[in-house]
């Protein structure tokens, strides 16, 4: 078991397991911020936020979530070292295929939203749970933060509307990749089921990446 977890092809299949469960994660989130647009009260949003916040079943998952990033950028990280001291020097002929295109940039890509993810937990996550820096709101006679009117104050924002925007651009260019890669890397790949997942990470990443770009658009020109 040991020699799975150092091993290359090991390190491999861990970081495309934690992709994939962090690929559902992304739905999961971008369900909970439409509620922003799809209702003109907050209340809908705070009220799914307090529920994935403290329901015991959803805090477990969030601690196999922030393992989840831990284990995908660690190995990811860990294996393009071990890729740039394997082959040092760049090939005379690159491979300019849509696939090595995009994966060619992966670490570059992963860094960005690193920083991103950096910075929207600080935003968010631990000054709601840690610091105490959102307000409360009554919602049928029960008090919650009121995380969606401080996410509606960042987006009236547009230099942080612009940066939110070019890091999902950043996070599709990731998952156009990472999609089908961490399938083939799982061993789902012939001539059947490679074509259909392809396409299938193509139609997820332009949803995920339009739904979370619109979100902030629609509530800074609209609400």
């Amino acid at each position: 078991m040991g020699n799975f977890f150092t091993s290359s092809i090991g390190k491999k299949i861990i970081m495309a397991a934690a992709g994939l469960f962090l690929v559902l994660f992304l739905l999961v989130h971008l369900g909970i911020n439409s509620l922003l647009i799809i209702f003109e009260e907050t209340d809908n949003f705070n009220v799914a936020a307090h529920f994935m916040g403290t329901n015991i079943v959803i805090k477990v998952f969030e601690v196999v979530l922030f393992a989840g990033f831990l284990l995908h950028i660690i190995y990811g990280l860990v294996l393009q070292v071990q890729n740039w001291l394997s082959r040092p020097k760049d090939y005379k002929k690159a491979n300019y295929s849509q696939t090595s295109f995009f994966s060619k940039f992966m670490i570059h890509t992963a860094l960005i939203i690193f920083v991103f993810l950096a910075i929207h937990l600080s935003d968010f996550y631990f000054k709601a749970k840690f610091f105490g820096e959102v307000g409360d709101v009554m919602i049928n006679g029960k008090e919650y933060h009121d995380l969606g009117q401080m996410v509606i104050t960042k987006f009236q924002m547009p230099g942080f509307i612009i940066f939110y925007i070019a890091s999902f651009l950043f996070l599709g260019f990731h998952l156009i990749h990472g999609f089908q890669s961490a399938f083939r890397t799982l061993g789902v790949e012939n001539k059947t089921y490679t074509p259909a997942i392809n396409r299938i990470g193509v139609i997820y990443t332009f949803v995920v990446v339009a739904g979370f770009t619109a979100i902030p658009i629609v509530i800074y020109f609209i609400r």
